[in-house]
Order: C-alpha cells, then sequence, then structure tokens
C-alpha cells in the first residue's frame, strides 16, 4: 500500500503550512502578476490586437494558477475530496473570499487564453465553426478582459491577505504583506510573460512594449524594496514579541535565504547584469533571460522565507 505523501518532511521542519504552499502563492502571484501586466499594458497602449505579450501573459496566467491549485489540493489532508472547500462557505473566513475569486478567475484566465490564442486555436483546430463562435464572442471581450484585470489583482492580494491573517505570527501578520505580494507578483509576472513572448511568440527583445516593461519594472522594484523595509521596520520598532521575530531577517539559516534570494537574485543581480557589466551585455538576449529568471527565483525565494521564517519565529 502506498504511503501518504508527507509534505512537512525536509526543509519544512514540522510547520503547518509546508513548501507546497510557498509554491502555491508563488504561482498564484506569478498568474495574477502577469495577465494584470499584460493588461495594463494593452490599455495604456489602446491595442486591439492580439500582442505576443499578451498571448504569453494569458498562457503563463492559466499555466501557473493551474499548477498552484494542485499544489494547495495535494497539501490538503484528504485530496480526493478537494471539491467540498467549493460548496461550503464562510465569508468571515480569507481562504473561503479566495475560493470564491479563484472559482470565478481560473476559468475566466482559460478565456482570456482562447481569445489571445485566437489564431494558434484557428491554425489547430482548423473548422468552418470555430470562426463564427469568435465573432459572436468579441462582443464580451472587453467586460472579460476588464473583469480580468480586477480578480488578477485580488488574486495577488488575496495571497497575501491569507497568510497575513495568521495571528500570533509576527512576520506575517501586517497590512504590508498583500501590498508586497501584489507588487512582486507584478514583478515576476511581468518578467515571466517577456521571456515567453520572446521565447514563444517571437517578440523582439528590444521592442517598444519589451523597453516600455523594462522602465517600468525600475519603479516597481523600487516600490517592492521600500515594503520589504517597511516590512523590517515594522518589526524593529515593534513590540517585544516583533522585535524577537526580527532576528528571521539577520540570524539563521532563513536569513541567508532572504539575503541571497530574495535580495542576492531579485535586487542585485538584474542591477548587476542591466549596469555594471557594460552596455553591450545588458541589451543582449543572455542578459535579458538572466534577468528575467533572476527576478522570478527571487519571488520563489521571498514566497519560501515569509511563509517558514514567519512559523517559526511565531509567538
Amino acid at each position: 500500500m502506498m504511503s501518504p505523501i508527507d509534505f512537512t518532511s525536509s526543509i519544512s521542519e514540522g510547520v503547518a503550512w509546508p513548501w507546497p504552499i510557498a509554491v502555491y502563492l508563488f504561482f498564484a502571484g506569478i498568474s495574477g502578476g502577469s495577465i494584470s501586466i499584460a493588461l495594463l499594458v494593452r490599455y495604456y497602449r489602446k491595442q486591439v490586437g492580439n500582442t505576443p505579450l499578451l498571448k504569453a501573459a494569458s498562457l503563463v496566467s492559466f499555466g501557473t494558477i493551474c499548477l498552484g491549485m494542485l499544489c494547495l489540493v495535494l497539501d490538503l489532508t484528504n485530496p480526493l475530496f478537494f471539491w467540498k472547500i467549493l460548496l461550503y462557505y464562510n465569508l468571515n473566513s480569507v481562504m473561503s473570499l479566495g475560493v470564491i475569486v479563484l472559482l470565478f478567475y481560473i476559468p475566466l484566465t482559460a478565456v482570456i487564453a482562447a481569445y489571445a490564442l485566437e489564431d494558434e486555436i484557428k491554425a489547430l483546430v482548423n473548422k468552418p465553426w470555430v470562426a463564427p463562435i469568435y465573432e459572436m464572442a468579441a462582443k464580451f471581450r472587453g467586460p472579460l478582459e476588464t473583469l480580468m484585470l480586477i480578480l488578477a489583482v485580488c488574486v495577488c492580494a488575496y495571497t497575501g491577505f491569507l497568510i497575513s491573517a495568521l495571528m500570533h505570527m509576527p512576520v506575517l501578520n501586517t497590512s504590508i504583506l498583500p501590498a508586497l505580494f501584489i507588487i512582486s507578483g507584478l514583478s515576476a509576472g511581468a518578467a515571466t510573460a517577456k521571456m515567453i513572448a520572446v521565447r514563444w511568440f517571437n517578440e523582439p527583445v528590444h521592442s517598444v512594449e519589451m523597453e516600455m516593461l523594462h522602465k517600468v519594472e525600475w519603479p516597481i522594484m523600487a516600490v517592492e524594496g521600500l515594503f520589504l523595509f517597511m516590512l523590517f521596520a515594522g518589526l524593529i520598532l515593534g513590540d517585544g514579541s516583533n522585535q524577537a521575530a526580527s532576528v528571521a531577517f539577520y540570524q539563521g539559516g532563513w536569513s541567508a535565504l532572504f539575503w541571497t534570494g530574495v535580495i542576492g537574485l531579485g535586487f542585485i543581480m538584474p542591477l548587476i547584469l542591466n549596469f555594471a557589466l557594460g552596455q553591450r551585455f545588458a541589451h543582449s538576449s543572455r542578459a535579458f533571460y538572466l534577468t528575467g529568471g533572476s527576478v522570478v527565483c527571487g519571488m520563489m525565494c521571498l514566497r519560501l522565507f515569509l511563509l517558514y521564517s514567519g512559523q517559526i519565529y511565531a509567538v
């Protein structure tokens, strides 16, 4: 008889919410952030066509939220009964509210991906009934994309609200967390969508959209760094329990993850790749992928650090 999967071993150290939850938070942030940034660019530039960025973002959004839900379901005590959380709600629970948002968000990501990948779907299916369906569905696209943007931001924020609601955990129990998760989701989501757009949909590395996102990434990174500073300052300047929890940032193994993964990969590495190695290297495809990969890895390290240090340094 096969033994059940034990997700609390190894790095989990017996914590209540182990690494699959961190991976879920990571995928949900990528999903919401990628489609949000693509739709914001679409609205800003008043685009009507299906750009490589929108195609990539919609594909990333759908794929990552599905992977995230798989991690969430596998972490349940009884994974085969996951459907019960779709039927029984407690509107006073952050988790139940999140389930309601996801219930609309997940199918909508599939719909938006179908819109964005219209040409690819028509070429793949190659049936006469496909074109009339798209013609009928076109009138609903604008409202659905607006709803998608709202739900995507809600998904990013919800992942922050979910763990910030954990009481007696000073690192997590802060109102800064939802905003931090939104901004880090936008950063890593934009990086992922950019790489997929260039790699799979032949978007030039130095196209107008790529250059615009490249310029926007630095203010986003600055805001993310500010939120991290506010989180640390809130712990240092707080009461005794908050100050005791602040050691997570400068003592022990999890502090190494923070400084190496979050700060090193997520902040310092992109700066080095873009400003310290010369303009020729900064404009190369190698720097493009290395920068995007380091930002995405930094976001994953941030989710791991917050989830584990928050639980380990609980009151």
